[in-house]
């Protein structure tokens, strides 16, 4: 039984307790799990009829010693490898991918060929043959990959009998040891059992010569197996990386850069992060990064935690996002990690700790840090020095694999004051001071643990011109679902650049200047019917305003 059932049922009746002798059995440790699964293994192979490697037993015990936190080694380790093996059986005895797609191919060009026999015209019995031909030679190869497929599934079948045998005349050797019958003993283990490994040599030899034409099957377990089931149980990628995926993360800056403007600094920061925890080489007891960003209102801090999660999860939604406005209260803490006993909520978990629990591998960001409650940073103080956190009802949640951001508007009127200058040596004293006004707020304890302190520059009208033009392409996005496009003339652009550029307020006015400028007369335009599916809008400069023309009735733009 656990120790909490032990306490709970046993303990409070000593009578019954004085009539146990408690043994105390202990988490193994990463080495003891790897022995343990060597031991396991055979019997495995056996159940499953596939081969095991050993660098795949190494890989269970670490990955899930690294990255399972809510249960205990050896059961997590086992779980891995038992669901790694059950995984590569199905695809053993299901028809393989390259196979699959042939056979559906052919079945797709056998429904248009008879849908081309009703047909009596030239270009309709042109293509019937052509299809025919190409029936024909997919049949072939389907024939050749399928023959191909069964040798292989034959060989594995053989050698999974043989391993199956070998592992009952092993235990037949040992029960006949046990009972004293030296002779069947020794029959079996000099005589039956040289003999099986010997065909299952021959087998395996057999197999590795079939699959030099082509392999369809793979019939071991390896480590790329393991980490596989660990990314689908966590959602951590800890996988090989795809050559893909190494490309994007080398030009990481590029990729945010196309959504966060003129912070150069920011995104070289977070890039650098996330590049040392995929190459393995972050530390394994923090988390994967943690930052302040500073700045004033509206230069890109919540956009550029957006724009890492949108890189890491393909959505700039998955990310944890808690507005430290809503923790001025002292007692708000306990929404971070759930309500005490005694309280209510107590069952529900805390805000943070939960949403991490369902996401590890997640983009953390904290909004206006300023705002929040001095008590609520002596929580993040073991986050950002151990990557762990316990909440109300005990459990560890693990932080290793987050990111954590946290923005704030300390500071903001000395950058807004500068100007933001040009001069580096200008630009580390404004830094410098930002960074003074910032220790007047926090602890040294709480900022000696963060990783990076970025302090963003205002945004200058070239950043702003650029910002037009990915706030156009959303719009673009927007109206080409209703099948509309969108044309906009470059001094219409420097108009928006222009009435939207507020160095205090950074690129949020532009917003508003869009919708004011653009959007409304767009929306009057469309409920009129002035545009219709499949124009494009045209939008012009004339004056101190926009004007929307369908581009079809500006005569310059045929010769354009």
């Amino acid at each position: 039984t656990t120790l909490d059932e032990y306490r709970k049922h046993i303990e409070k009746d000593a009578a019954l307790e004085r009539r146990f002798q408690p043994v105390l059995v202990g988490e193994p440790s990463v080495a003891d799990t790897i022995a343990i699964l060597r031991g396991l293994k055979e019997k495995y192979e056996v159940h499953h009829g596939v081969r095991i490697t050993d660098n795949a037993l190494v890989a269970a015990a670490t990955l899930a010693d690294r990255y399972i936190g809510d249960r205990f080694l050896p059961d997590k380790a086992i779980d891995l490898v038992d669901e790694a093996a059950s995984r590569l059986r199905i695809e053993i005895d299901s028809l393989p991918l390259e196979i699959d797609e042939v056979e559906r191919r052919i079945l797709q060009l056998e429904i248009e060929r008879q849908a081309l026999l009703k047909e009596k015209d030239k270009a309709a019995l042109e293509r019937r043959k052509s299809v025919e031909e190409e029936i024909a030679e997919l049949r072939e190869r389907s024939s050749a990959m399928k023959a191909q497929w069964q040798a292989e599934k034959a060989a594995i079948g053989e050698i999974q009998q043989i391993r199956s045998e070998l592992e009952s005349l092993k235990g037949e050797v040992d029960q006949a040891t046990r009972r004293g019958d030296l002779q069947r003993a020794a029959e079996l283990r000099y005589g039956r059992i040289p003999e099986l490994e010997r065909r299952l040599e021959e087998d395996e030899r057999r197999l590795a010569e079939v699959q030099t034409k082509a392999k369809y099957l793979k019939e071991e377990v390896d480590a790329e197996d393991i980490a596989e089931i660990v990314a689908r149980w966590t959602g951590i990628p800890v996988t090989k990386m795809m050559e893909s995926e190494r490309e994007r993360l080398t030009r990481l800056e590029q990729e945010l850069a196309e959504r966060v403007v003129g912070q150069r600094q920011a995104v070289s920061a977070v890039a650098n992060a996330v590049r040392r925890s995929r190459a393995g080489l972050g530390d394994p007891k923090r988390p994967t990064g943690s930052f302040i960003f500073l700045g004033p209102t509206g230069v890109g801090k919540t956009e550029t935690a957006r724009a890492l999660a949108e890189f890491l999860f393909d959505d700039e939604r998955a990310m944890i996002r808690l507005d430290m406005s809503e923790y001025m209260e002292k007692h708000s803490v306990a929404r971070m990690i759930g309500a005490p006993p005694g309280y209510v909520g107590f069952e529900e978990g805390g805000q943070l700790t939960e949403a991490v629990r369902r996401r590890p591998y997640s983009v953390v960001l904290f909004d206006e840090i300023e705002k929040a409650h001095p008590d609520v940073f002596n929580v993040l103080l073991q986050i950002l020095d151990d990557g762990r956190l316990t909440d109300s009802q005990g459990r560890v949640v693990d932080f290793r694999n987050t990111v954590i951001i946290m923005t704030s508007n300390v500071g903001s009127g000395i950058i807004v004051e500068s100007g933001g200058p040009e001069d580096e040596t200008a630009w580390a004293r404004v830094e410098q001071r930002v960074r003074d006004e910032l220790r007047q707020y926090f602890r040294p304890e709480f900022l000696n643990r963060v990783d990076d302190i970025i302090v963003f520059r205002p945004l200058s009208r070239e950043d702003l011109a650029q910002i037009v033009d990915i706030q156009l392409r959303k719009l673009e996005e927007t109206l080409a679902a209703r099948s509309l496009h969108l044309q906009v003339t470059a001094e219409a652009r420097e108009f928006l650049a222009q009435q939207g550029y507020d160095p205090v307020y950074g690129a949020r006015p532009l917003r508003r200047v869009i919708q004011r400028e653009l959007q409304n007369a767009m929306a009057l335009e469309l409920l009129e019917g002035n545009f219709r599916e499949g124009d494009t809008i045209r939008v012009e400069r004339a004056g101190d305003h926009l004007r929307l023309v369908p581009a079809a009735a500006v005569p310059e733009m045929a010769s354009a």
